[in-house]
């Protein structure tokens, strides 16, 4: 059964206008109820609150049992990632449009933290994406993902042609301006805007989306997360890999980009009767024909 926490670390968008006040009404709600709470390194250093501990990623994973993560889903891929080893559970607080994966409206935040700080709440694993780059036999990149790994074209560049293989099994070659290759969580996001299907959080598989194919017969594929898909760099110029917010340019004709399930996964915790399906109808505006 859920148990009360002891020591929460505040993570903040740090880079918005006026979020140093929201930070510190939250933590100081947060002790009032009874934690100890201390700020991520980087919140803290840039916002300039010194009331609090500031820590790094690896002591708030040691130390801390909740994270309350306090901007945009951005922020919360950003945290996700550096905490997931740790298995340190994430609730998100979002200051505008309320997110996928940051589901809190701050003007409801004390309402909402109340019974999950008690241990009342309804939890969540994701599972991410790891791969790396690969040039002449010798690893050159490696990157940790929640949303996505891409494979896309410069801005400038031409169309690129990419080999996908799935361990030792050819799958497809392709021509277009990249591929995306998706974490459930992220099929929500990019991969859905290129065309492919959104897949619940439960499901153990990933979205391979091509991205303005030439080739209209190239559609997206949902494939089993327990096998290594791999991106051979067959022509094109200018390319890159995003591992999320992480990008290695200029990859070469040779390259190619391996991607597979983390060991890890990201646990995010909601309010009391959250349902994945009702984020689904607030974010894509799922509201006509129903009540």
């Amino acid at each position: 059964m859920p148990t009360g926490f002891r020591h929460a670390a505040i993570v903040g968008k740090y880079q918005a206008r006026g979020i140093r006040p929201v930070l510190e009404e939250i933590a100081h709600f947060l002790v009032a109820q009874g934690l100890e709470v201390s700020f991520e390194q980087e919140t803290a250093y840039a916002t300039g609150v010194t009331d609090f501990e500031a820590l790094a990623s690896h002591d708030i994973g040691t130390r801390c049992d909740l994270a309350v993560v306090v901007g945009g889903d951005g922020t919360m891929l950003g945290i996700g990632r550096e905490l997931a080893r740790w298995q340190v559970p994430l609730v998100g607080i979002n200051q505008g449009r309320l997110g996928f994966i940051t589901d809190i409206a701050i003007g409801q935040y004390k309402e909402a933290l109340v019974p999950m700080i008690a241990g009342d709440y309804e939890e969540e694993h994701r599972s991410m994406l790891e791969g790396d780059v690969w040039r002449d036999g010798e690893k050159i990149f490696e990157g940790l993902s929640l949303n996505d790994v891409v494979v896309s074209r410069g801005a400038t560049a031409s169309m690129v042609e990419l080999s996908v293989d799935v361990d030792d099994d050819f799958v497809f070659n392709l021509r277009a301006d990249g591929l995306i290759i998706a974490s459930p969580t992220g099929s929500t996001a990019y991969a859905l805007s290129a065309g492919g299907p959104i897949l619940h959080p439960s499901i153990a598989g990933w979205v391979v989306v091509p991205i303005a194919s030439h080739t209209l017969s190239n559609r997206p594929i949902v494939l089993p997360d327990h096998g290594e898909i791999r991106i051979g760099i067959v022509a094109g110029k200018d390319l890159s890999a995003n591992f999320d917010m992480h990008n290695l340019a200029s990859l070469m004709h040779g390259d190619q980009v391996r991607v597979r399930r983390s060991a890890f996964k990201v646990r995010f915790l909601h309010p009391r009767g959250w349902s994945y399906y009702a984020t689904l109808r607030r974010k894509l505006r799922w509201y006509e024909g129903g009540v």
